[in-house]
């Protein structure tokens, strides 16, 4: 049996387009929880009126306890996570299902599609780079994915979860991953298990989240000895233009000295956007050659925010040793314990 784990906090107008595409596409024998976490939108409501089990609690916990309620009342033994801001595909539960008929394989997890709802131009960006990666990255992959992402729910709850210190969306999904995969098991990724994300992004809101949600965490992670992954936007070319950006910042500071490190910082910028090349003609192609060049400089702020979070993170674990997560704290008090009668 299947169930569907979906979280949302203020997300109706995103469930009046997922949930229904949710359900005709559900399987027979599949189960639909939405996890409300405190939402003031008639979220929940609005989810019963669909025609799905909702689980509310008095008080907000964030998306990794709410994922965690929806696993705890679920009747399948395969947990399939999906976002409340993605409309799933007809085939798409069936494909994540499908990877999942390998007893070798504990977890699988797909990708955003190439036709974001939105279409200005930092949604665009952002939902074409997540794609463009997912599409390209190897299939035995060493984090997991929450926005699409299916597990066994014995090896779940046997890992304890998703870790509740996560009290924002961040990257509670690639912290189970890492446990997951530190106990021995397999996760796969389901380039053709697509879903369409239905979020508008703004320029302030992606940065906020590449620098506050996503870098900032990661950094935690690696002192506390995790590492970064070599697949994803962590491959060898990733780091080389990754490393050529913080160069281009150093220079940049430099030239408050010195004039001539502005061609320095100027020239580093450009052989980073070089090592980028193959996103931006994706981009080109999948859009126009006007929006791969704006595409660019949103490609150098993406790693601008997280070279600079990467290196606040650092200097901010290297201060506290309790190393605190993003929302209250951190993973220093030991592994999350779920339990399936908790």
């Amino acid at each position: 049996m299947l169930s569907v784990i979906v979280p949302v906090r203020d997300g109706a107008a995103f469930l009046a387009e997922s949930l229904p595409a949710l359900i005709a596409a559900l399987p027979p024998d599949a189960e639909l929880i939405v996890c409300d976490d405190g939402s003031r939108d008639g979220s929940a409501s609005l989810a019963a009126r669909l025609g799905a089990r909702v689980l509310a609690p008095d008080v907000a916990a964030g998306p990794a306890a709410a994922r965690n309620r929806g696993a705890r009342a679920a009747r399948g033994d395969v947990l399939l996570f999906l976002d409340a801001d993605v409309r799933v595909r007809p085939d798409t539960m069936e494909r994540l299902r499908r990877e999942l008929d390998d007893p070798a394989v504990a977890a699988a997890f797909g990708s955003y599609d190439d036709a974001p709802a939105a279409r200005a131009w930092p949604s665009l960006y952002k939902n074409l780079a997540h794609h463009f990666v997912h599409q390209r990255s190897a299939r035995e992959a060493s984090t997991f994915w929450a926005g699409c992402g299916a597990v066994r729910r014995g090896v779940f709850l046997a890992a304890g979860g998703f870790d509740p210190a996560y009290r924002r969306p961040s990257i509670e999904d690639v912290e189970l991953g890492y446990r997951l995969r530190e106990a021995g098991h397999r996760i796969r990724l389901v380039p053709d298990a697509q879903v369409t994300h239905l979020k508008r992004w703004t320029l302030a809101g992606w940065l906020v989240s590449d620098l506050r949600d996503r870098a900032v965490p990661w950094a935690r992670l690696v002192r506390q000895g995790r590492g970064l992954p070599r697949d994803l936007n962590f491959t060898a070319r990733d780091r080389a233009a990754s490393a050529l950006v913080a160069l281009a910042l150093l220079l940049g500071a430099a030239s408050a000295w010195h004039a001539a490190f502005v061609v320095g910082a100027l020239g580093s910028v450009a052989a980073s956007v070089v090592l980028d090349r193959a996103l931006l003609v994706f981009m080109a192609d999948k859009v126009s050659p006007a929006f791969a060049g704006a595409a660019a400089g949103l490609q150098v702020l993406h790693r601008t925010a997280g070279v600079v979070g990467l290196a606040g993170g650092f200097l901010l674990t290297g201060r506290r040793r309790d190393v605190p997560e993003s929302g209250s704290r951190g993973l220093a008090g030991g592994r999350p314990r779920l339990e399936a009668n908790e």
